[in-house]
């Protein structure tokens, strides 16, 4: 007898549908898996075996052959288990499905069986309910530890289930499962950091609170201790919490990447990663033999600290450039490229020397004029071009660390900040594929939504001339002063605002002679 199962693989952060065929059929008792499956995938019949004994069903003594169509798409992770199990009941007519269903079901089956027949958390939840949800289906089975992270897609029903035995009653008809609920968005009420913390470095607070609501990229350049961790930390407390298609977005690539999100209630709010200098280009942009997201993915829709940016590798660093540029990563091995989202904001923090003090009043510099070029050097120019905001972060003076009057509050800023980007989201509404922030805008759309007036054109005009800017800084200063019009609630890009985008883009790379 043929068993159909409908199930999925997940490639990248996509999911693609898998159609699980198992046909019994007489024999030497034998079970072949075909269709391009891994080791895991392999390994499966033992588990399946012991499963299926250790919940009160038999293993078919026959020649079993399991096929996983399309069989030219290559399929790895041991989700196939209860799929390939529930093949198997249904030709070995153990499991007898309703009328309706004449033996193929309509849903998808995803899950890693335990010997005992328990189900076990799998990763890529989300993309598989997301493939169920574009093919029509109506239902998904998940482990019940998947089940809050899998209802969060709206349009499908998810059921989780604890075990094997559950599965089968269920589809049975003679114990249905309970519908799996959603976590309930929420965004923590307080958090262990806030921008009232920071005292002193006003314009590098006001820079912080351009780039939040713009979704800029900023390098903040400084002695050491002067702050810059202590402001690139409290950048999320400014965010605005993720809108319902980011949310989505952020939650898929974390299912894939099974780094928890969602068990942690944190389905509201932007990611923050801070890899350390060490990490790989495998690591920050994604890789393996079996291609998972990288850090840079991990951080879509949130923040990518890169913390000492110049003792990280130049390869490393130069990988960054297309995922600045174009908001995606593509990671190609020679039987297929997968493409993993990755709209961050990238906050980099670097000294201005080897030893931390150049241009510091309070300390000499040891470093040589050609020891500090090098330095820079690590940095390539396209790089540095693609931080909209350049700050110069010194250090505070006595007089502002002990100072009794705390500083603005982060709910204060982050109040403007959602005003803002509001506004952007409301002005781009239109645009396919979305925008969110003006951080994202396109060149072509540039030109269209951050026209200025005639003062602020002949201002841009003239310090573009002066400081030499290239076309993309031109085009970065045009999205900073269209943020800085935001807050401040003005339709029109004037000359104040182009002024003060103008200063961010001003930085000192070479030391004095």
């Amino acid at each position: 007898m043929l068993a159909r199962v409908r199930s999925a693989v997940v490639i990248g952060v996509d999911g693609q549908p898998v159609d699980v065929e198992v046909d019994l059929s007489s024999g030497l008792p034998s079970f072949t898996t075909v269709g391009l499956p891994h080791g895991a995938i392999k390994e499966g019949r033992e588990r399946i075996a012991a499963a299926l004994a250790n919940s009160g069903f038999e293993f078919p003594l026959r020649r079993i052959t399991v096929n996983l169509a399309p069989a030219d798409v290559p399929k790895a992770g041991s989700a196939f288990d209860l799929p390939i199990a529930v093949g198997v009941l249904i030709a070995s007519d153990q499991l007898r499905l309703p009328v309706p269903a004449l033996g193929h079901l309509a849903g998808f089956v995803f899950g890693e069986l335990g010997l005992e027949g328990e189900l076990r958390p799998i990763r890529g939840a989300v993309p598989v309910v997301l493939c169920a949800r574009r093919l029509g289906a109506s239902w998904v089975i998940l482990p019940v530890a998947n089940a809050a992270e899998g209802a969060l897609v709206p349009g499908v029903e998810v059921f989780g289930a604890a075990t094997l035995r559950n599965v089968v009653d269920h589809l049975g008809g003679a114990r249905p499962l309970a519908p799996g609920r959603p976590v309930e968005p929420s965004r923590p009420a307080s958090s262990e950091y806030d921008f009232a913390e920071v005292r002193g470095h006003e314009m590098a607070k006001r820079a912080m609170e351009v780039a939040a609501a713009g979704g800029h990229n900023a390098l903040m350049i400084g002695p050491p201790g002067g702050g810059k961790t202590m402001l690139a930390r409290r950048l999320p407390t400014i965010l605005p919490s993720l809108t319902g298609p980011e949310a989505l977005e952020v939650i898929t690539v974390h299912s894939v990447a099974g780094t928890g999100l969602v068990e942690r209630g944190q389905v509201r709010e932007r990611p923050f990663r801070a890899p350390h200098h060490t990490v790989s280009d495998a690591g920050l942009i994604g890789g393996g033999s079996i291609p998972r997201p990288g850090e840079v993915s991990l951080a879509h829709h949130g923040v990518l600290f890169l913390d000492e940016l110049p003792e990280f590798r130049r390869n490393v660093l130069e990988a960054l450039r297309q995922p600045l540029e174009d908001g995606m990563v593509t990671v190609a091995r020679a039987a297929h490229a997968v493409t993993f989202p990755a709209r961050f904001m990238a906050i980099a923090a670097m000294n201005p020397c080897p030893c931390g003090h150049f241009g510091d009043p309070r300390r000499s510099c040891q470093c040589s004029a050609e020891r500090i070029r090098r330095y820079r050097a690590r940095i390539s120019g396209p790089l540095y071009d693609r931080f909209d905001l350049h700050l110069n972060v010194g250090n505070p003076t006595w007089q502002e660390l002990s100072g009794l009057e705390p500083g603005e509050s982060s709910r204060f800023v982050r109040a403007r900040v959602e005003a803002a980007r509001s506004r952007q989201v409301q002005r781009y509404a239109s645009l396919d594929p979305p925008v969110y922030a003006n951080g994202q805008l396109s060149a072509k759309q540039v030109r269209k939504f951050c026209e200025p007036d005639p003062a602020a054109a002949q201002l841009l005009a003239s310090a573009a001339e002066r400081l030499r800017l290239s076309a993309r800084a031109h085009g970065r200063v045009l999205r900073l002063a269209r943020t800085i019009a935001d807050l401040a609630g003005e339709p029109r890009i004037g000359a104040p605002h182009v002024a003060e985008a103008i200063q961010y883009r001003i930085l000192d790379r070479t030391p004095a002679s």
